[in-house]
């Protein structure tokens, strides 16, 4: 991502609603040969994380939408959050950094376990779970792919059980929407690009991996996804 653009962290928040679904769609890809899925974590197998950073904003007492905002359009904060998800800073230093950004703006937090309040109102959604399950019952093969948060955030899940690779930034270097973390999940996986379709709830994640040749969902809910790969990958709708 380049220092000019604002921040839509992949993961989960995003300061803008999505757009609507303008990418390589399942729709457009059905005479490709697409066989694998991607799939993104916070937003897509957990419930909103727009949501639960609003919420996180409103217990402050102030603006409910402080904490996006300065993710989006705070530099500082922004490259915090930039080194976090790629692996160049821990969860400790970008809870110290963040605080003292929301302490500038007037939100007086401690360092200490906020990313984890900040998450706190994220639940995982069974119905993804189930839908991934169908998809590697059914021969497709799955990658994680998702953009390092805190600590604790994949707790929970057994990611192993979820999909046959997993991808995190802060592991590779790399964070979404970067082509390259994508390239990598294909190669874990196997396989090339054109074989794969990428569920995101954000449409510069799959920008990104449209940019590479792999398909795109954007993801709203377990329901609508389904209902977009059902016929494509042979499960139930």
């Amino acid at each position: 991502m380049r220092a000019d653009e604002t921040w839509l962290p992949s993961h989960g928040p995003t300061a803008s609603r999505p757009r609507e679904r303008d990418v390589d769609t399942v729709s457009n890809v059905v005479e490709k040969t697409r066989t694998a899925v991607l799939v993104d974590f916070g937003g897509v197998i957990t419930s909103s994380v727009l949501r639960a950073f609003t919420d996180f904003g409103a217990s402050l007492g102030g603006d409910p939408r402080l904490p996006l905002d300065l993710l989006g359009r705070d530099q500082p904060s922004r490259t915090l959050l930039a080194d976090h998800e790629c692996g160049r800073i821990d969860a400790e230093a970008f809870e110290r950094g963040f605080a003292e950004r929301l302490r500038v703006h007037g939100a007086d937090v401690p360092a200490a376990g906020l990313t984890a309040r900040m998450q706190a109102g994220m639940s995982i959604d069974q119905d993804m779970l189930a839908l991934l399950g169908d998809l590697r019952a059914a021969g497709h093969p799955v990658a994680l792919v998702s953009n390092s948060f805190g600590t604790g955030t994949y707790d929970g899940v057994d990611l192993t059980a979820v999909a046959d690779v997993v991808v995190i930034s802060a592991e590779v270097g790399i964070r979404k929407p970067s082509r390259r973390i994508y390239a990598i999940a294909c190669e874990r996986l196997g396989i090339d690009p054109e074989e794969a379709v990428m569920i995101d709830d954000l449409q510069q994640n799959l920008d990104g991996a449209a940019r590479i040749g792999i398909g795109g969902v954007l993801h709203t809910s377990a329901a609508d996804t389904r209902r977009q790969l059902a016929e494509r990958f042979g499960i139930t709708a």
